[in-house]
């Protein structure tokens, strides 16, 4: 992957919703969305529970931003009419191999309005077609129904469950439904 300190990626969507490159600017939107809707998004998510300050999340953000080459993940806010909507970003990137893991969590007041499903397909688009990845996987905790949902509209095939996958924050392990889309599924 490609990583320029200086020019900031912004993936647009339609007029109105938008990805852009994290920046640490936008560490106080992400820890307030965080810190107002901990049982909202603490259900599906670890981090969550280990986010109790805006240093917390300036120190994710810092992470991300100043990453070294050979660790450096494009991680995007998702922006609604300018509005700070949610988080979306690759992880877990094997460019050897050609493949990456694309995790995202939107704020309780933007869901069911598409935008997950939409920022996935635009951010599919970029691995493939600009970063040259050859497979794209989505991990969703079991019962996690919308996330699943969001990789069945996209056209990712289930692959199975990864067994006791994520911890989460309620203090257990669970099981975690795997989903992959190639590239070669996109000739199909």
């Amino acid at each position: 992957m490609q990583h320029t300190k200086h020019a900031l990626t912004t993936l647009t969507i339609d007029e109105g919703l938008v990805l852009k490159q994290l920046e640490p600017s936008d560490a106080l939107d992400i820890f307030t969305t965080i810190d107002t809707q901990r049982a909202f998004l603490g259900k599906w998510l670890p981090f969550v529970e280990y986010t109790h300050f805006i240093a917390d999340t300036q120190s994710f953000v810092e992470s991300v931003v100043h990453a070294d080459e050979a660790h450096f993940e494009f991680v995007f806010v998702i922006r609604k009419n300018q509005e700070f909507a949610g988080l979306i970003g690759f992880k877990s990137t094997d460019k050897l191999n050609k493949r990456t893991e694309i995790g995202y969590w939107l704020s309780e007041s933007f869901q069911k309005q598409g935008i997950v499903t939409r920022a996935v397909e635009r951010l599919c688009a970029f691995a493939f077609q600009e970063l040259g990845m050859n497979r794209i996987q989505v991990k969703c905790a079991v019962g996690n129904i919308p996330s699943k949902r969001v990789a069945q509209r996209l056209g990712f095939v289930f692959e199975g469950i990864e067994r006791q996958g994520e911890w989460l924050t309620e203090g257990f392990f669970t099981d975690v439904e795997v989903y992959s889309k190639l590239k070669s599924d996109l000739l199909l």
